[in-house]
């Protein structure tokens, strides 16, 4: 295959060289990716504007949990689009959107709100759409806004068990908007997911967990959610972005 996306989803800048130098052709640019995924800084987007080479879409979600927000909060992600949209000459080349109602259909309001903020760049529509209750309707909800491209796993935990969603996301979507594959994406299921649905745009981390160089130790203390560790760094392995796009080439 010659024609793939394959984006590579990183929250520092050791993992945005590492997808690079693996072979991605984009970036989704966050922060907390442990916890799926938060604003970065505009100090991060910065050293990976300066120090790579490949378009950035970047994640605008002000914390973690729902994707129900009240005014406060879109008021605060317009603040942040604007920010990294309007980065001088260097700006984002996307950003990375999503809002729900109570009911779970995808809250147009809020989804103008952001798209406006955005000016030229692209807006993709995230993983909120998974959690939608009509993917059909926001689908078409979607491209009624314009929206370039919709980042989801067919509403399952993984992208494989979604595969049939997925397929007929991107029947429906024809040539209006793109349909990005995510959730468990590696190079060992990208051509059982191609077989199934014939997508092209992949979404990964191609994360490896380095233990910290830390070597004095208070286990039993948590600086955040208890499950996770305190001790244990994710980071982009540049091994794992180029046999993902080995397979996308063999295809």
């Amino acid at each position: 295959m010659e024609n793939y996306i394959l984006e590579c989803c990183v929250d520092r800048l050791a993992s945005a060289i590492n997808g690079e130098k693996g072979g991605a052709n984009r970036f989704e640019l966050c922060a907390n990716l442990v916890i799926g995924g938060t604003t970065p800084s505009l100090t991060l987007f910065r050293q990976v504007r300066k120090n790579t080479n490949l378009p950035i879409h970047v994640l605008i979600r002000n914390r973690f949990g729902d994707f129900c927000y009240n005014d406060d909060e879109i008021e605060e992600m317009c603040d942040s689009i604007k920010a990294f949209a309007y980065e001088g000459a260097e700006g984002a080349d996307g950003v990375v959107v999503g809002a729900l109602t109570p009911e779970g259909d995808l809250d147009e309001r809020a989804l103008k709100k952001f798209i406006e903020a955005a000016g030229k760049a692209k807006v993709v529509l995230h993983r909120a759409f998974d959690m939608c209750r009509e993917p059909f309707a926001a689908l078409s909800k979607a491209k009624e806004l314009g929206i370039d491209t919709i980042l989801t796993s067919g509403q399952k935990g993984n992208c494989v068990d979604g595969s049939p969603l997925i397929k007929e996301l991107i029947e429906r979507a024809g040539k209006d908007i793109n349909i990005l594959i995510g959730a468990g994406v590696s190079a060992d299921v990208i051509k059982k997911v191609y077989e199934m649905t014939g997508g092209t745009n992949y979404h990964m981390s191609g994360k490896r967990v380095i233990d910290s160089r830390m070597t004095y130790r208070r286990e039993e203390v948590s600086m955040g959610l208890p499950s996770l560790s305190e001790y244990d760094i994710w980071e982009t392995s540049a091994d794992e972005i180029a046999k993902a796009v080995k397979v996308l080439k063999e295809l």
